[in-house]
């Protein structure tokens, strides 16, 4: 049986996916040995060729949306590098940041960011921007690193700007790295989730995608709530599946 990936919202011009974690978007260096790729499986779900709008790390889960022309994957490409998409993601982080707050914080481009017309990369910081609000906590009774306890939260995350890996990056930098983050995050928390806890993917997920429409301008918004073993995580903290 082919593999098939939810489809959120369908139309004769774009079409939206909620994304598994630990799927690739498109042929990568990430992991050139990869065979599965979300464009070649939604692709081959139905029967035409697709162009994503933006992209979503491969460990991310969540909102993935797709143009069913370049055209149109270029109008919502734009709308996403002018800051015109409202986004917003759930991710569990180690310790309690406070309850709301914003990052501010410079991050310098990486080789292979996204680039829109011709746009040349550059080594040169780029402003970035997050807020975030810290929707549930808890303090759990074992001694993962230093401490007697160990302490994580549910945030929810709005990227202003579009930098790669901001969110990830930005977490970090207020220490509060997010689980399951092999790259920016720490080894012992995140094994801890994966031999304990049985969640050994990045808790991170786009729960909410806001646009507008690329050929009648209205506003369409999308939501997903967390599936497989972060669904089940939230559950296991009663902490909340959506917002």
């Amino acid at each position: 049986m082919p593999e098939t990936l939810p489809i959120l919202y369908r139309d004769e011009h774009i079409v939206a996916i909620d994304k598994p974690a630990k799927l690739l978007v498109h042929r990568s260096e990430i992991d050139r040995h990869e065979t599965r790729f979300a464009i070649q499986i939604l692709r081959d779900q139905i029967g035409q060729k697709v162009w994503p709008a933006h992209r979503l790390d491969r460990g991310t889960s969540g909102i993935l949306l797709f143009g069913l022309n370049p055209e149109i994957a270029s109008l919502l490409g734009r709308q996403f590098a002018e800051g015109q998409v409202s986004k917003r993601y759930l991710a569990v982080v180690r310790g309690h940041p406070p309850e709301n707050g914003s990052i501010d914080h410079p991050l310098t481009r990486q080789r292979d960011d996204y680039e829109f017309q011709g746009e040349r990369s550059s080594q040169e910081a780029q402003a970035a921007l997050t807020h975030f609000r810290r929707l549930a906590s808890i303090e759990l009774p074992v001694e993962v690193d230093r401490y007697p306890v160990s302490r994580y939260a549910l945030l929810e995350l709005e990227p202003v700007t579009g930098r790669k890996h901001q969110l990830r990056r930005h977490l970090k930098h207020i220490a509060h790295p997010i689980i399951g983050d092999a790259t920016y995050g720490k080894g012992r928390h995140n094994r801890y989730f994966a031999e304990t806890l049985g969640c050994d993917r990045l808790l991170l997920a786009c729960t909410q995608l806001g646009f507008s429409h690329p050929v009648d301008g209205r506003s369409i918004k999308l939501k997903c709530p967390p599936g497989d073993s972060f669904a089940a995580l939230l559950e296991r903290f009663d902490w909340p599946l959506a917002q």
